[in-house]
């Protein structure tokens, strides 16, 4: 991982790629020898190459927001409130933000995670898992001594969530500040995807110095009205139907309010609305088209994370070049591949298999 000062560096140099040296040391306050063994230390790591600080990236998607550790309790029949049960227990890394930066390095893209980090060993495994998986996690956050966030949750006999426990409070180290240290990174990307987990002041930060497309997914209904008066700022948003309903006002009961709904934002400015709707799929509408995809075909064992694969698809469709109707239908693809698996993201995941699944349902890619 690079280090804060490196980071700070490598971030200027993407700001202005012709940054001398003699100016960098001065933005940073230390000696020019020094500046050069950074420089040193970034070709090395392959942050840049050669002497022109050419930037080592390629095309990359920026993704910000929460990473925890998932507890999932999975009883064997009905839970009853009071009483233990049989079942299994199972831990997997999980967080809105990380969870998506999972599934679009599974669809092939190179992704780049800004996150926080604790200082324990449920860190030490994130960390190893986002290795593992090629995220880029050079831009996040460790914090000395800091608790990792954790997700406790229980399911029902057919999948779905009944009670969860978040505990999240390690999050509130990414500021606006950290941000924009890190914002030459994210207007470098071909998007940025954002989750509502973290705070409304990083929220509203991002809605004013992103200059790439900028993604949100509201996460809950609490958590969605952070962004109530973002929403004219973005480029995607993906709640739900309750999601969609606290941000709106309308009560959906038919696709005559659910079109309402999606209207009364895209008229606050955003240019596309994905509105999950679990079972029912997913409805999709921007200033000139509407369109409803259905459920696809699956063998579901869990619905956990299938909102945070929809999310992910629905950016990897849009970075392709994709079609409202098509992104939507990835979206539904991913979602239904997600709830094959007990893990919040399914390693079965690929662009292959989502194509698969859209082509099997009559949505054939035109990219």
């Amino acid at each position: 991982m690079l280090t804060d000062r490196e980071q700070q560096i490598l971030n200027w140099i993407r700001i202005n790629p012709s940054i001398t040296q003699k100016e960098i040391a001065e933005r940073a306050h230390i000696s020019r020898s020094s500046v050069a063994v950074h420089i040193s230390n970034l070709t090395k790591k392959g942050a840049i190459l050669g002497r022109r600080y050419v930037l080592a990236d390629k095309p990359y998607i920026a993704v910000v927001g929460g990473t925890n550790m998932d507890l999932a309790g999975h009883p064997a029949y009905a839970p009853r409130a009071h009483d233990t049960m049989p079942g299994t227990v199972t831990v997997s890394a999980g967080g809105t933000a990380r969870n998506i930066a999972h599934n679009l390095a599974l669809l092939g893209c190179n992704v780049k995670l800004i996150t926080v980090f604790g200082d324990d060993i449920r860190a030490t495994e994130l960390v190893n898992d986002c290795r593992k998986l090629n995220i880029d996690i050079d831009n996040s956050i460790t914090i000395p001594g800091g608790i990792t966030s954790t997700h406790l949750f229980i399911m029902d006999e057919q999948g779905d969530m009944t009670l969860a426990i978040s505990d999240m409070k390690i999050l509130d180290q990414l500021t606006p500040e950290a941000l924009e240290s890190r914002l030459g990174v994210i207007n470098h990307a071909q998007v940025c995807v954002v989750d509502t987990n973290i705070s409304i002041e990083c929220l509203a930060y991002l809605a004013d110095h992103v200059r790439v497309p900028l993604y949100c997914d509201t996460v809950s209904t609490s958590k969605a009205l952070k962004v109530k008066g973002l929403i004219g700022k973005l480029d995607t948003i993906k709640p739900n139907q309750l999601e969609v309903e606290t941000l709106t006002g309308v009560h959906i009961t038919d696709d005559r309010s659910m079109k309402l709904a999606a209207k009364k934002l895209l008229d606050q400015g955003v240019k596309r609305v994905v509105i999950s709707l679990g079972a029912r799929g997913a409805y999709a509408a921007d200033r000139n088209n509407v369109v409803r995809i259905p459920s696809f075909a699956s063998n579901i064992v869990s619905t956990t994370g299938a909102g945070d694969t929809m999310m992910a698809a629905i950016t990897w469709a849009q970075t392709r070049g994709e079609s409202l109707a098509n992104t939507c239908a990835a979206g539904v693809a991913a979602a239904a591949i997600c709830t094959e698996s007990y893990s919040t993201v399914n390693p079965a995941l690929s662009a292959d298999n989502v194509l698969s699944r859209m082509a099997a349902a009559g949505y054939d890619s035109q990219q």
